[in-house]
């Protein structure tokens, strides 16, 4: 099966309508305003079915100026546009303005169709073709099929239909392998089912039960049943005209605009940098001027932010930033239409390069060099800018999936040749986050450095906590860094035990003033037995600084020397070796022993005697059974 996606452009009255029902047989117009009045108002949807399995749906847009913005949410997603010229009229406005449009959204196929020309004789119909070529000469019209009909006598109907069939061959399919993506252009209920949105399937496909997310409401739901061209299916496929059947969820929740997707793959955005190429019959675009964004289905009132220069003139491209009052959806790749807020009328379009941008500075060199890269690059080129600017975090293979428009095996692949080649560095495999080698490197350094300055501050402190270095990682995980860790041990630059971190080249080394604190410390603890000054006594008793006393006792705690009981209390390794013993000779005579017969048995009081069989009990020595204590 290959599904293709066919849509008119085309003036007011000039038999798009009538055109598409003598092609199908169905009628697109299905409003009663748009039956009694006689002109298409909104979408219309149609379908044209081939015995060798081509399935070209069709989408109607209507061609009257103030209807641009319904014309636009049909627009998107099309392989192949009709562009219909009534032949008594001719080329006429919206000829030339949906021209524009879909010479802008890239629409790179399409035929011509010179309608009613059983209204006009051979010379006249002659200068209406002369005139249409003339307007299509530098589009991607240029060289395409040009056909003329009578939807009303039938004539030359089967020869559109065999050329549409032909070019439907010649257009590359959709891909299924993308992410699922459905901008919602309609949305109605239907008796019996529920709510039903219909879209054209941008890429990717959906099946039966599988849950959605519709954006930017971030309202999740299940698809309840699938139809493409009123035939009841169990998934649906990118280049299909799609309708869901959504379920729990109410008509009124969801708007035109919206888009349907996999649930947390995409992010609404207020900010968007893109390329911009402004009509040559457009006015000067001036810096912050107020326009409508139309980008799928949806339309976003907005300013936009020339970024290169000060003015976009006629037939000019630019670097722009859009900034809009109402959250859209989009992926880099992604084609949009500009329009004047007031007056309405079309300014131009482009294409968005980052749909999730952030406030920057007009004329920002590292900026304007990175768009060029989003513009122009390949997918490996612009994965390694977009994988670099996201810093220390980094960029999981979900959020570039939901970044940018592209197959996932084309994404994939490109992620493990930029990893082949050392540019990229996989550091969660479990949640795929990459982070630049750039940032990785730049990470190494800063905590390189961070140590340097500690252990420069610190002398007498064995290393640096893993606590203190969180900082240099901002909002990057633990994981980041603790790879980041592991790279720097690997290679021998530092050591890292437990919860500290040093160079690898640093030891603890004395000088001469605070070698002789510690011997005064260490025998001080050593004097005292089973009833050595606390920490706090040691500071006033010996004269030394809090700072000095806490840095030596960890020293001589890491070199075995004394014993921490708690922060305040530490025994002499040997006075501890000796309780140790006691207690051992204890047991063998009884089976338990009390606080006030271990105060006993080392000659100590309560207040050592207690936080020493604590931390007897956490060190699985003793065993707390009520008052009383076991050994383990």
């Amino acid at each position: 099966m290959r599904h293709i996606i066919l849509g008119t452009a085309g003036h007011i009255d000039h038999g798009k309508s009538a055109l598409v029902k003598a092609l199908t047989g169905i009628d697109p117009d299905r409003l009663k305003e748009e039956k009694e009045r006689g002109i298409t108002i909104d979408l219309g949807f149609a379908y044209l079915e081939y015995p060798d399995g081509i399935t070209v749906g069709i989408v109607d847009v209507p061609g009257h100026e103030r209807l641009i913005k319904n014309m636009l949410a049909g627009a998107g997603g099309i392989d192949i546009v009709l562009l219909v010229v009534a032949a008594d009229e001719g080329v006429m406005p919206q000829t030339r303005e949906h021209l524009a449009i879909c010479n802008l959204l890239k629409i790179k196929r399409g035929i011509i169709v010179v309608t009613k020309v059983d209204l006009v004789d051979e010379e006249w119909l002659s200068l209406v073709i002369d005139d249409i070529r003339n307007l299509t000469e530098e589009t991607f019209l240029k060289d395409a099929p040009l056909i003329t009909v009578s939807s009303k006598t039938g004539q030359n109907i089967e020869l559109l239909q065999e050329t549409i069939r032909k070019m439907a061959l010649e257009t590359p399919p959709k891909s299924t392998d993308g992410l699922f993506r459905l901008p919602v252009d309609r949305v109605f209920t239907m008796k019996g089912f529920g709510t039903v949105v219909t879209g054209t399937l941008l890429s990717g496909k959906i099946p039966v039960g599988d849950t959605v997310e519709i954006l930017p409401g971030r309202i999740k739901t299940k698809v309840r049943g699938i139809q493409s061209h009123n035939i009841k299916v169990q998934e649906a496929f990118a280049g299909q005209r799609t309708a869901l059947n959504l379920q729990g969820i109410e008509k009124e929740e969801i708007v035109r605009g919206d888009a349907v997707t996999l649930p947390g793959m995409m992010t609404p955005t207020f900010m968007l940098d893109a390329s911009f190429h402004l009509l040559k019959d457009s006015p000067p675009l001036k810096n912050r001027t107020r326009i409508r964004l139309h980008i799928g289905t949806s339309e976003a009132i907005g300013r936009i932010l020339i970024l290169d220069r000060d003015e976009i003139a006629p037939g000019e491209s630019s670097y722009i930033q859009l900034r809009v009052e109402s959250p859209v959806i989009a992926l880099s790749g992604d084609h949009f239409i500009i329009r004047r807020y007031s007056p309405l009328q079309t300014l131009g379009g482009g294409m968005i390069l980052e749909p999730l941008a952030k406030k920057h500075k007009r004329g920002e060199e590292k900026i304007l060099y990175g768009l060029k890269i989003l513009e122009y690059g390949n997918l490996e080129e612009k994965f390694s800018y977009k994988i670099n600017t996201s810093g220390v975090s980094g960029i999981s293979l979900s959020n570039l999936r939901g970044w940018i428009d592209a197959e996932n095996t084309a994404i994939k692949n490109a992620l493990i040749s930029l990893s082949n080649r050392g540019e990229i560095i996989l550091i969660d495999k479990d949640d795929e986050i990459y982070l630049h080698i750039v940032v990785f490197n730049h990470l190494k350094d800063a905590v390189l450095s961070a140590i340097e300055i500690f252990h420069r501050e610190n002398p007498l402190k064995p290393g640096m906590s893993k606590e203190g270095l969180k900082g240099i990682f901002k909002e990057g995980s633990i994981k980041v860094m603790n790879r980041v860790l592991y790279e720097l041990e690997r290679t021998g630059k530092i050591s890292v035990e437990k919860e500290l971190v040093r160079l690898s080249t640093f030891m603890v080394t004395l000088e001469e003033r605070q070698d002789a604190i510690k011997e005064k410390i260490l025998r001080a603890i050593m004097e005292g037995g089973t009833q050595p000054p606390m920490k706090e006594e040691m500071e006033s008793t010996l004269n030394i600084s809090h700072q000095n006393v806490a840095d030596i006792l960890k020293l001589l705690t890491r070199d075995g020397l004394i014993v921490r009981i708690n922060d305040s209390l530490y025994f002499h390794v040997d006075v501890f070796n000796d309780v140790l013993n006691k207690l051992k000779e204890f047991f063998k005579q009884k089976k338990e022993i009390t606080v006030a017969e271990f105060r006993d048995m080392i000659n100590t009081s309560r207040k050592y005697a207690v936080p020493l069989i604590e931390y007897l009990d956490t060190t699985r020595v003793t065993l707390r059974v009520g008052d009383k204590r076991i050994p383990r």
